[in-house]
């Protein structure tokens, strides 16, 4: 990002008004730089020293956002859709300035961890086939899933479209039972992220998932804090991780 950026583009960025209004806030007096009232809403400042207030309030400008979201059953990862609610949807309004959309999909019908943000070039990096991100997502599975399925994922599986999948790791939690009506419980590892993948990888060995959760996305693990719907910023330390496993991934 270069040094320097018109005041009205950067406070648009931010979500204080659209460039007329802030041309008619500078007007009213309301918007200042290093303590010096603005005349002019496009002159050029330096967002990382310059301070900036309007309505006596600091603006604090940051280019990208990174949120975490615990996405619930029934909304779509998208950013707009005719049918029904999107996870952009469940933002709060603060975040509508800077354009976020999901980094990937879950189905519909899928919960768990979902990376939203407006950095492009991350969002790419781990989206690239190349990279080889690790997802780890718990599942419910009708009805026993044994040995022969573990061994099966971990050589890859074919897919109904002929798709020959990466290995993948399949951990057992519970040992589901027709019978009874005991679905099995497990976490499933994998590098990559076809299209309905994990479903499509019980239906190659002959099981139905029946609840799904992503649970994790690289370094980043879902926040047990975060309710169904609920989103935070990552943290520091978490957006450390996640900048520093990209730019070490293969």
């Amino acid at each position: 990002m270069k040094q320097t950026q018109r005041l009205d583009k950067i406070l648009a960025h931010v979500g204080v008004g659209t460039r007329s209004e802030l041309k008619r806030l500078a007007k009213e007096g309301a918007i200042y730089v290093n303590g010096v009232k603005v005349k002019d809403s496009g002159m050029q400042v330096n967002p990382d020293k310059d301070i900036i207030t309007v309505n006596g309030g600091v603006i604090t400008y940051r280019e990208f956002v990174y949120l975490m979201m615990n996405k619930p059953q029934g909304v779509v990862s998208a950013t707009e859709d005719n049918r029904d609610r999107t996870v952009v949807d469940l933002l709060d309004e603060e975040y509508a300035p800077f354009e976020v959309f999901p980094v990937g999909r879950l189905d519909k019908d899928t919960e768990g961890f979902l990376l939203l943000t407006n950095d492009g070039k991350l969002a790419h990096n781990l989206l690239s086939p190349r990279k080889h991100v690790p997802k780890t997502y718990y599942a419910k599975v009708e009805w026993e899933v044994n040995d022969a399925d573990r061994e099966a994922f971990s050589q890859g599986v074919t897919l109904d479209d002929g798709y020959e999948t990466l290995p993948g790791d399949l951990k057992i939690l519970q040992t589901g039972n027709e019978a009874a009506g005991i679905p099995s419980e497990i976490e499933l590892t994998i590098m990559e992220g076809k299209f309905h993948q994990v479903k499509r990888m019980f239906q190659a060995v002959g099981k139905q998932v029946v609840f799904l959760k992503r649970m994790s996305m690289g370094p980043l693990g879902l926040d047990p804090e975060l309710a169904l719907g609920q989103v935070r910023e990552l943290s520091v330390e978490e957006l450390s991780a996640l900048r520093n496993a990209n730019e070490n991934q293969n």
